[in-house]
């Protein structure tokens, strides 16, 4: 499928504030005004915004209508999710693909976000954005690689990793950076929040990482069921037809101190070790502060020895 790359933001533009997943409150909603603006754009929130159905943000159907009200407004350049939490992927079969084809769109946010970005992927070809959901506490890190991936297009771009969590990794040792086989490696970037993209697998909007840099990111999960979902998805196409896997910083993914069990990285080597191809972790990106944004489908460079992702195209227009 031919790639879609969505027109750049531009300052002032209007960018759509929607709950496509969980649900939200009165002070994140007045916290993801406020980062909206602060970046010099304006903020359009979908009518169902606040809307509470159990945990989600609304029943499936006011969550689809503020999506598809977003997508066909001709005013809103870039639609931003306020969270992820959980319901995306309730979405997903009654998605109006063809009018997301016709009205391509930036469109932002991770953790639960993820089963949106995988399946416009996959249905429309659209580049869609893994990055900071608009409540979250923005860095300076977060925001300089937000703005320079949506705004200001190069042939090649190169993201480093954020030194801030580096320093963390002094206290909190899965913020290291680990390269576990090294190497330089190419191809289009997919993946996501390991949850969401263990739980596509065998359906039509499963993630295609066959010669492509997956990468993954989880947070409060055991490492035996970070275990189940990485066999889940090596089962289903297998690691060694990746160009490279990238790992994500994921928080609360240790054992629990009564638990016996292997650590998480332990637990991720037994599926990254055996590869030729380069396979890293503690990369900047997951439910942290300090996160790079990643464009889906867009090439990219892997490499283990400079600990850089490089995007070789632009990911917008």
């Amino acid at each position: 499928m031919k790639l879609i790359k969505p027109p750049r933001l531009k300052q002032g533009d209007t960018i759509g504030l929607v709950a496509p997943g969980g649900h939200t409150d009165a002070p994140a909603i007045a916290k993801a005004i406020k980062n909206i603006e602060t970046l010099g754009f304006r903020v359009k929130p979908g009518q169902h915004l606040d809307a509470v159905y159990g945990n989600y943000g609304g029943v499936p159907q006011q969550r689809l209508d503020d999506l598809h009200a977003m997508f066909a407004d001709p005013e809103v350049k870039a639609i931003w999710a306020i969270r992820g939490g959980s319901g995306c992927i309730q979405l997903l079969a009654h998605l109006d693909y063809e009018l997301i084809r016709r009205n391509p769109k930036i469109l932002l946010g991770y953790s639960d976000i993820t089963a949106l970005h995988l399946a416009i992927q996959k249905k429309v070809g659209l580049v869609t954005f893994h990055g900071p959901v608009a409540s979250s506490t923005l860095s300076d890190y977060s925001s300089t690689h937000l703005l320079n991936v949506l705004m200001r297009p190069e042939p090649e771009y190169v993201i480093p990793m954020a030194v801030e969590n580096s320093r963390k990794a002094v206290d909190e040792p899965h913020f290291a950076l680990r390269t576990v086989v090294s190497g330089v490696s190419e191809g289009p970037l997919t993946g996501g929040n390991l949850c969401l993209v263990s739980a596509l697998v065998g359906t039509e909007y499963a993630a295609n990482y066959k010669g492509g840099i997956l990468f993954l990111e989880e947070v409060n999960e055991a490492p035996y069921r970070i275990d189940r979902m990485m066999m889940q998805l090596h089962l289903s196409q297998g690691f060694q037809h990746a160009a490279g896997i990238m790992l994500g910083i994921c928080e609360n993914c240790g054992p629990q101190d009564e638990d016996i069990s292997l650590t998480l990285d332990e637990t991720t080597d037994q599926h990254l070790k055996p590869l030729k191809a380069p396979a890293v972790t503690g990369y900047s990106f997951g439910h942290i502060r300090h996160q790079f944004t990643i464009p889906m489908g867009i090439r990219a460079r892997l490499d283990t020895q400079r600990q850089t992702l490089t995007l070789l195209e632009p990911a917008v227009i």
